[in-house]
C-alpha cells in the first residue's frame, strides 16, 4: 500500500532529525515497506562512496543501511565538502563540479539545482515506499528562505508529512517550537503534522502539561517525546559528534590517538574502534597525548595542504616523525596517506593557493592533486591475507611512488591492482576508508601488543543490531498509528 512520503525537519542543527529518520527507516522496514531516505542538500566532510561511484553524504549511506538497500546518489542529490571557512566543494548527482564560496553558490546555483533535487526525489519516490525525507538546520531562516531547497520547499514539493523536531536538552524548547512554526507561511503550516521532542532526560511524564501546552499555543500536537540515550550508536556524520569523542589516553587497553585535524573528514572510520574492546580511540592534536598512543592514525583531510601546514607549525609534525623513528605504529588513511609521504603538489590549485608542501617523509612517495575525482567501492586482501575486505576511495590525489623505489603494496585489489603502501608492521598508508571495519586490519593493528581475549566482533551485526534497537526505542517513544494515519489517512 502506498504511503505519503515523511519527513523530518529541525528547530535547529542537531535536534535529531538524522537519528530519527534512522529509526523511521528501519521501522517502515521491519513493517513490510521498501523505504529509502532522502536529503536535498547536505552539508558534511563525513561522506561515503556509493555502489556506481558516487558521493553523498554519510548519514544517507547509514540510512539507507537501515533500510536494507544500497545507497545511491538519488539520496542525497547536493552535498556541500567545506574545505575553508568560506568555500565548499559542491557535489551534484555524485560528482563535484568546483569549489564555491557561498555567495557564489548560492548565486548562480543554488536554485537552480532544485530541478535536479525534484528529479532524484521522484525517481526514488517511483520504486521505494516510503521515502523518508531529512531536512537540514532550521525550518525558520528567513535570510535564506528563499534560497532553501532542503526544508518546506522540499517538503511541500513532496506533499509530504512533515514532523518538527526540537531538542528539549539544550533549553528553549517552547520558544524554538512556537517560533519555529509561527515564522511559517500557512501553506508549510499545513504540512506540519506534528512534533517531536528529542534528548529528553528523566521521567517522561512531568512533560505531560508541556505537551498540552504546546499543542494549544500551536494547534499542532505532540506526537512523542524520544528519551535522551547514550546505549544506542549510530554513526553520525555531523562534526558535532566529535565533541562527545575521547581525547586522551587511558589505562588497560591499546591507545590509539586520531589526529585532530583542522579539516578532519571521515571521522566514521574510526568508529569501530570504539566498539572493539581491545582498544582505546581518541582524537588529539596535543603533543603530550600523541606521545601517550601505542598507535598514531592521521586521518582524512578536506585540505590536505593546509593541514600538513599546521603540522609543522605546531611541532606536531616533527612528534609524529620521531614516534615513527622510535617504532611507533603510524598509519595514514586518505589524507593522512598522502601527509606521509615527502611531498604534495597542488599545480592547479584545488585546495588553495599553495602549491606545493613538503610531507612528513615517512613514505617515499609524491601525490599530485588533480581535479578529477576518484570515488569508488573496493573490495582488496590487506597485506597478502586471504581474508576478502571491503572499503571506498573518495580523494582527488594521485600518488606514485619515488623513482627506484620497490613497490611494497598494502592491498590487492580485485582486479589484481596495487594500493597503498607498507614500509613495514608499524608504518603503513592507503587511500581505503572504512579499511578498519574489517576484523583481518584491526587483528594486524593489535598485533605486538599484550591484550585481553575477547570475543571476535562482526561490526555488520553490530550495526544491524543497534538499528533494531533503535526502532524500539523510538516506536516506545511516539504516537506510531498518528504517523501511519498521517501518511495514509485511508487507514486509519
Amino acid at each position: 500500500m502506498k504511503l505519503k512520503p515523511i519527513m523530518f525537519v529541525g528547530t535547529c542543527s542537531d535536534a535529531g532529525k538524522s537519528i530519527l529518520s534512522t529509526a523511521f527507516c528501519r521501522i517502515f522496514r521491519q513493517d513490510g515497506y521498501t523505504p529509502a531516505p532522502f536529503k536535498a542538500q547536505n552539508m558534511s566532510l563525513n561522506s561515503y562512496c556509493t555502489p556506481e561511484g558516487g558521493e553523498i553524504g554519510r548519514a544517507q549511506a547509514v540510512q539507507a543501511e537501515a533500510c536494507g538497500i544500497a545507497p545511491h546518489t538519488d539520496m542525497n542529490p547536493v552535498l556541500l565538502k567545506p574545505n575553508s571557512y568560506i568555500n565548499s566543494q559542491v557535489i551534484v548527482n555524485g560528482h563535484p563540479i568546483g569549489n564555491m564560496s557561498a555567495q557564489e553558490y548560492f548565486a548562480t546555483h543554488n536554485t537552480s539545482l532544485f530541478p535536479k533535487a525534484i528529479a532524484s526525489f521522484q525517481r526514488l519516490a517511483a520504486n521505494y515506499n516510503p521515502i523518508v525525507l531529512e531536512g537540514a538546520g532550521s525550518i525558520s531562516e528567513l535570510n535564506l528562505k528563499d534560497r532553501d531547497i532542503t526544508n518546506m520547499r522540499m517538503a511541500e514539493e513532496a506533499d509530504a508529512a512533515t514532523y518538527l523536531v526540537a531538542d528539549i536538552d539544550r533549553g528553549g524548547v517552547f520558544a524554538s517550537v512556537y517560533g519555529s512554526i509561527e515564522l511559517l507561511p500557512f501553506r508549510e503550516r499545513d504540512l506540519i503534522k506534528g512534533i517531536i521532542i528529542n534528548k529528553f532526560r528523566g521521567d517522561i511524564n512531568l512533560f505531560k502539561e508541556g505537551r498540552e501546552m504546546l499543542q494549544k499555543l500551536t494547534g499542532i500536537p505532540v506526537v512523542g517525546v524520544i528519551p535522551y540515550f547514550t546505549d544506542i550508536q549510530i554513526e553520525q556524520e555531523d562534526s558535532v559528534a566529535l565533541d562527545t569523542k575521547a581525547t586522551t589516553a587511558a589505562q588497560g587497553k591499546i591507545n590509539i590517538a586520531i589526529l585532530l585535524l583542522k579539516h578532519l573528514s571521515n571521522f566514521t572510520d574510526f568508529d569501530v574502534l570504539e566498539k572493539d574492546k581491545r582498544f582505546h580511540p581518541y582524537y588529539t592534536n596535543d603533543i603530550d597525548e600523541l606521545n601517550k598512543a601505542d598507535i598514531i592514525i592521521l586521518p582524512g583531510s578536506k585540505n590536505t595542504l593546509d593541514d600538513m601546514q599546521k603540522l609543522r607549525e605546531t611541532g606536531i609534525a616533527e612528534a609524529i616523525i620521531q614516534a615513527a623513528h622510535n617504532g611507533k605504529k603510524i598509519i595514514g588513511i586518505c589524507g593522512g596517506y598522502q601527509m606521509l609521504g615527502t611531498r604534495i603538489d597542488d599545480p592547479q590549485h584545488i585546495e588553495g593557493n599553495l602549491e606545493n608542501i613538503a610531507g612528513l617523509g615517512l613514505l617515499p612517495l609524491i601525490t599530485t592533486l588533480t581535479c578529477e575525482k576518484t570515488t569508488e567501492q573496493r573490495y582488496f586482501k590487506f597485506n597478502n591475507t586471504e581474508e576478502n575486505c571491503r572499503g571506498y576511495e573518495i580523494h582527488m590525489g594521485q600518488t606514485t611512488l619515488l623513482p627506484n623505489t620497490p613497490e611494497q603494496p598494502l592491498n590487492t585489489l580485485e582486479n589484481g591492482e596495487k594500493e597503498g603502501y607498507r614500509a613495514n608492521e608499524n608504518l603503513w598508508g592507503t587511500y581505503m576508508h572504512g579499511i578498519l571495519d574489517n576484523t583481518v586490519v584491526r587483528d594486524d593493528l593489535a598485533a605486538g601488543f599484550n591484550t585481553p581475549d575477547v570475543p571476535a566482533f562482526d561490526y555488520i551485526a553490530f550495526k544491524e543490531q543497534q538499528y533494531d534497537l533503535l526502532a524500539e526505542r523510538v516506536r516506545e517513544a511516539v504516537d506510531l498509528s498518528y504517523i501511519y494515519a498521517s501518511m495514509y489517512p485511508e487507514l486509519y
